[in-house]
């Protein structure tokens, strides 16, 4: 009998998968898995697409006043959850 993932076993896997770092079985049921789920197939291909166009791409600094926002607003939810805030 074979073990088929779900999609949410398959989505904590892709990361691995997409950089071949997981073992050869595991690589086969998550390949059986693509086949035989078209969601997954779709997720699995927008994601090498969306890698393959950010590897072209030069990383552009974020605007001084957008990271003081965006440091507003993690600091904010970090308070919210009761965990420490950020150190810069």
């Amino acid at each position: 009998m074979t073990f088929l993932l779900t999609c949410k076993e398959f989505l904590q896997e892709l990361s691995d998968y997409l950089d071949a770092t997981v073992d050869v079985e595991l690589r086969r049921k998550l390949e059986v898995h693509i086949s035989e789920c078209p969601n997954c197939f779709v997720i699995l291909d927008t994601t090498k697409k969306t890698i393959e166009v950010y590897k072209g791409v030069q990383p552009q600094p974020i605007p001084p006043e957008v990271y003081s926002r965006l440091m507003r607003a993690v600091e904010k939810k970090m308070a919210a959850t009761g965990k420490p805030g950020i150190t810069r």
